[in-house]
């Protein structure tokens, strides 16, 4: 008698359309953790969203207290035909109602789609990796003034110095340069004896960490410690980013500019590469799936870059266009060389040759996902989460390997 009491109890609550919502840290609609948490929410417990507030400023007026980023998600475990977004174009005013078919885990009108961790590009592009990590104690790294102090005591160790660009130096035009002794001799590392200082203080800095496997790579001292740099053009990619801008800046450089590991590095890249990733239709991508640092960007590969669906069967005149257009973004960038790209991509002083050269890029870019225009941000993100669930039901199915019976 309890059991069937127990039972028509549970039959109730499951009959009740119950509405609930949250407020949340905007976390939970962001990056890696939106497939942990809406997997469980939609596939097992059938939730559908309502209504959402995308991300806000939330004031605490406790004093000394930060302001925290939040969303509030309004759900139930049945649908409704009238669904609302609250966009904030300020996340600190006031929000716009508009009205949606579908609101999916990253709040925003499209396929409920779930990005997973993924190791490799959904499409046929090169990969992306970080920059080259230095673990030096700041040994091999020189500004300007150490660069020309040690070119004084040393003239000859100007073929081992090379430019080095942080996230920091390459969107704020700082001078910074690497000692890079892949390929130097032992008679002629030892006949530079001020790179050979630096390089010893490399190896006691090395042997003092705590990490094994820093203690073990002191035995290649004159190396950075991770070397991932290119003999090929590439294009680099900050991992943060403020997000006023309406472009995270990139760079295309050649192999002669060494990338640190405060950025992404698409090693082999193209124009055509470059052109496509520093478009508004990637930044429309980026804006709706990245993790964010706050409201920054936090420019990930596994989440972003190997889950954004690339147009498919292009035309070579249509990828020569975006190529052609993303060499004009590159020189009307070099147009202004005494600004950095922090001043170049600031959205009150962006001159206006770069908007024009970024208009038709993105024109070119459009083309070859088979559109003349969008109208805006949120049309874009639904065609490319469609366009994403297409190319996925296309790969092969991954399954674990059966564990070995006992």
């Amino acid at each position: 008698q309890t059991d069937r009491q127990t039972d028509r109890q549970t039959d109730r609550q499951t009959d009740r359309q119950i509405v609930c919502a949250f407020v949340s840290t905007n976390s939970i609609t962001q990056g890696e953790q939106v497939s942990v948490l809406w997997a469980e929410m939609l596939q097992r417990y059938g939730i559908k969203i309502h209504f959402a507030h995308r991300t806000f400023k939330w004031n605490n007026e406790a004093s000394g207290k930060a302001a925290v980023h939040c969303v509030i998600i309004g759900f139930s475990n049945f649908d409704v035909a009238t669904k609302t977004l609250f966009e904030y174009a300020d996340i600190g005013g006031e929000p716009l109602a508009i009205t949606a078919k579908n609101i999916n885990p990253y709040l925003v009108d499209a396929t409920n789609v779930l990005l997973e961790n993924r190791t490799k590009p959904i499409c046929i592009i090169p990969a992306m990796v970080y920059g080259s990590k230095p673990t030096d104690g700041g040994n091999l790294l020189l500004s300007d003034e150490d660069k020309n102090a040690l070119l004084i005591l040393e003239p000859q160790a100007k073929r081992w110095i090379k430019p080095f660009l942080g996230a920091d130096e390459f969107i704020n035009k700082i001078p910074r340069w690497c000692l890079w002794l892949v390929g130097i001799t032992p008679n002629e590392l030892r006949s530079l004896k001020e790179v050979s200082k630096r390089v010893q203080k490399v190896k006691e800095m090395r042997l003092a960490s705590t990490d094994a496997q820093t203690i073990r790579d002191a035995t290649t001292s004159s190396l950075f410690q991770k070397i991932r740099q290119t003999n090929q053009p590439y294009v680099l990619v900050p991992l943060h980013t403020s997000e006023n801008r309406s472009y995270i800046p990139m760079g295309y450089f050649d192999s002669n500019v060494i990338c640190g590991n405060a950025n992404s590095m698409i090693p082999n890249a193209t124009l055509y590469h470059f052109g496509m990733l520093t478009s508004t239709m990637h930044m429309a991508w980026v804006r709706a799936v990245c993790g964010r640092l706050e409201s920054r960007y936090r420019y990930s590969n596994t989440i972003v870059y190997n889950n954004y669906p690339w147009p498919q069967d292009i035309s070579d005149k249509q990828q020569h266009a975006v190529s052609n257009a993303a060499q004009a973004v590159l020189d009307a960038r070099a147009a202004f060389p005494e600004s950095s790209l922090a001043d170049l991509y600031d959205p009150l002083s962006m001159p206006p040759a770069l908007v024009k050269a970024h208009q038709a890029l993105d024109k070119a870019v459009d083309a070859c996902y088979g559109k003349q225009a969008f109208n805006n941000d949120a049309q874009r993100v639904a065609y490319l989460f469609d366009l994403h669930q297409k190319i996925t039901s296309l790969l092969p199915t991954t399954t674990n390997k059966a564990s070995r019976a006992r």
